[in-house]
């Protein structure tokens, strides 16, 4: 028997979706719709595809510039911030990870809000710390009181994902604020904002405004949603430079590969899609809360959501309604036996989703 940290065995590891053509294969259907993954249904940006169409296929024999230096240059002018206050990472995740492994030793702990994205303990426990899971509040908000009341001497790190992911809920200027005058100086805060080019309410909180003031804060964006890079991996941290030079010396050297660098620069300038991906998540947001306010005798329920997917409580077992609708060609993320995330789609996606859904409830009710 080989030997394994029992803070490594305990983990349950992240169980991927198969691929999409290989279930349809299992299960003998074809034209299936796509929810669970929160991927951006119009694609990727077409400046970044127009720019991979270009010279970079050809010197994939070279290795990737690890410094991002290019990429680096125009995100710094377009966020206002310093070069140096930049990290990147294959995807946003990877960056989780090296920021784990950069401030935490074994025996410490985290706090974080749950439910929320699932990598945040994993990632705590793979380094033999301890996850310090504080409940959302009953509309399924981070409660930051809470949070802030679980933070004790041995706390090094706090996970916020704003929206959260799987609820799709926000945290407020005024809540954020509060929090953060109540977090200990040396304290680093990591602000998940994977799915920020779709909150647009504005009293979302501003936490670019806290990190400006030398907090640390570590705030992580990507290019896997909005921008639709998502297979190609590549994500970014914003923070104080004393932070990503300390991180930098765990991140591995060409964690970014050159097409996702060459097509995250060009997604970086694309405004028009991200304008149209905003604008089509929003009236199949609308669309889909009029269906399903119509499927409340059913005893379906959603939360409203400021990113491009909906959590929702439907009132029967979430294995068996998954079961359900993927026999529909409709796929969606069951999240433990009470609810389901979905993603917003297409308009012909969105409907497909309400069809199939009506049909599931009527099977496993």
């Amino acid at each position: 028997m080989i030997r394994v940290p029992h803070y490594v065995a305990s983990i349950q590891p992240y169980v991927p979706g198969k691929p999409v053509e290989e279930l349809e294969r299992e299960l003998g259907i074809k034209d299936s719709v796509k929810l669970a993954s929160n991927e951006n249904p119009l694609g990727p940006s077409p400046k970044a595809v127009a720019a991979l169409s270009g010279n970079t296929l050809g010197t994939l024999n070279r290795y990737p510039d690890g410094g991002n230096y290019y990429l680096r240059q125009a995100l710094a002018k377009k966020l206002d911030v310093s070069e140096d206050s930049l990290i990147f990472g294959n995807g946003s995740n990877e960056l989780l990870d090296i920021a784990v492994r950069t401030f935490m030793e074994p025996g410490e702990d985290a706090v974080m809000a749950w439910p929320s994205f699932v990598v945040y303990p994993m990632a705590v426990q793979a380094v033999g710390c301890n996850g310090i899971k504080v409940p959302l509040t009953e509309d399924f908000r981070h409660d930051l009181g809470a949070m802030a009341d679980a933070i004790t001497d041995k706390t090094r790190m706090v996970f916020i994902a704003n929206p959260n992911n799987p609820t799709g809920t926000i945290n407020t200027k005024a809540e954020f604020d509060s929090f953060m005058s109540r977090v200990p100086k040396d304290i680093i805060v990591v602000v998940d904002e994977a799915y920020f080019e779709y909150a647009t309410d504005e009293s979302y909180a501003d936490s670019m405004g806290h990190l400006r003031q030398g907090r640390n804060l570590l705030i992580l964006r990507t290019f896997s949603k909005a921008y639709g890079l998502a297979g190609l991996r590549i994500g970014y941290g914003i923070t104080l430079t004393s932070i990503a030079s300390e991180m930098n010396k765990i991140r591995e050297p060409f964690n970014t590969s050159s097409p996702a660098q060459v097509a995250a620069l060009a997604a970086l300038e694309d405004d028009e899609h991200i304008e149209n991906s905003v604008r089509v998540n929003a009236a199949g947001k609308e669309y889909l809360y009029a269906e399903l306010a119509k499927l409340e005798g059913m005893g379906i329920k959603y939360v409203p959501t400021h990113a491009n997917f909906i959590f929702m409580l439907p009132g029967v077992d979430a294995g068996a309604l998954n079961g359900a609708l993927l026999k529909r060609g409709v796929i969606i993320r069951p999240m433990g036996e009470k609810a389901v995330r979905v993603t917003i789609g297409l308009e012909q996606e969105n409907k497909a989703f309400i069809k199939a859904l009506k049909e599931a409830m009527d099977e496993v009710r």
